[in-house]
């Protein structure tokens, strides 16, 4: 979405850094305790704005086996007031699409406005691993699905809501021995795929995002690029630590990094990120961007657990960008690993 106002927030320091992302007080808005029927968790929820002005979001729900569905929950606010669907909305289905075996995980939506539908990246889980998979709906209750589009290992996906030079674009991180890098991919019909690009590299090192990194919600069109929430993880002794980080993309050549965040800007702190089924993890699939333009309502897994809000300014993240970045163009690469 494309930033519109042009009022000024106060940007708030606490500790040293600058806050961002302020969590929501009633936080986390939406657990297993809220939905009406049996099941373990629910978290990593796609989210968008429907016509009328509610907000949907698209939950990834863990039943009792271990395996994942996703379930429609509706608001007026974004906020409270869930109606959430009586049963699953989009379960499995095995015996057409036998890539989605062992689930259907982490949904990212995107308005595509020339098909005048909502497309819907997903994570298809297979014998071979995790695959990335895309569904269009109208209405989020029918769904076409066009099957895996990316074989395993890969996730995190999401398309651009327009094409780029004449094709669509499928932001996607596969996973190999050397790393789990972002990458950009190039379709003109949804379903054949090429042109593969590196898009984000994964740092070495000691970095907070060494090793493995991946998309958060689709990127954020601004004027000045794609604005993109990543993820970096953390391998810690313990266990691993889910933060969140920005960069920011050309808008007509979108693997081209302009610029990219040295530091993370949201990681867990509450007692609800840092307990639950996976402990330390804040994972956002989702985000609604109010009728300002500029402030952003973001939806994240909390600990595999629950379904949390941060209230945050686009403003402020590109001037945070700005402050707290380097341009992958003009500093060598190597010195930064």
């Amino acid at each position: 979405m494309s930033i519109l106002a042009d009022k000024s927030f106060d940007r708030p320091v606490m500790n040293g850094y600058e806050t961002l992302f302020h969590r929501h007080p009633g936080n986390p808005i939406l657990t297993g305790k809220d939905w009406p029927y049996s099941m373990n968790s629910v978290f990593n929820a796609g989210a968008t704005l429907l016509p009328d002005g509610s907000t949907l979001l698209l939950c990834r729900v863990e039943d009792r086996r271990g395996l994942s569905h996703l379930c429609v929950a509706r608001s007026a606010n974004g906020v409270d007031g869930w109606q959430i669907d009586r049963e699953p909305t989009f379960l499995p289905d095995v015996e057409r699409f036998p890539e989605e075996l062992w689930g259907v995980e982490d949904p990212r939506i995107t308005y595509m406005p020339e098909l005048q539908q909502y497309a819907v990246a997903y994570t298809s889980y297979s014998r071979g691993g995790p695959g990335v998979s895309l569904a269009l709906t109208k209405d989020f209750r029918a769904f076409e699905r066009l099957g895996v589009v990316m074989s395993p290992d890969d996730k995190d996906a999401a398309l651009l809501p327009r094409r780029i030079n004449g094709f669509w674009a499928l932001i996607h991180r596969p996973m190999t021995p050397l790393g789990a890098h972002i990458w950009i991919s190039y379709s003109p019909d949804l379903r054949h795929w090429g042109n593969h690009k590196l898009m984000l590299e994964a740092r070495r090192g000691a970095w907070w995002d060494a090793n493995k990194i991946g998309m958060s919600p689709p990127p954020i069109e601004t004027s000045r690029g794609w604005l993109m929430i990543y993820h970096g993880v953390r391998r810690t002794p313990s266990s691993s630590i889910y933060r969140l980080g920005l960069a920011l993309f050309d808008l007509e050549q979108p693997e081209k990094c302009l610029i990219r965040g040295d530091s993370w800007m949201f990681a867990p702190e509450a007692e609800y990120e840092r307990h639950g089924d996976v402990q330390d993890v804040v994972f956002p699939c989702g985000y609604t961007v109010a009728s300002d333009g500029d402030t952003i309502n973001l939806y994240y897994g909390a600990a595999d657990s629950s379904i949390a809000l941060a209230h945050g300014s686009i403003r402020n993240l590109l001037t945070w960008l700005d402050v707290n970045g380097h341009s992958e163009h003009s500093h060598d690469r190597r010195l930064r690993k």
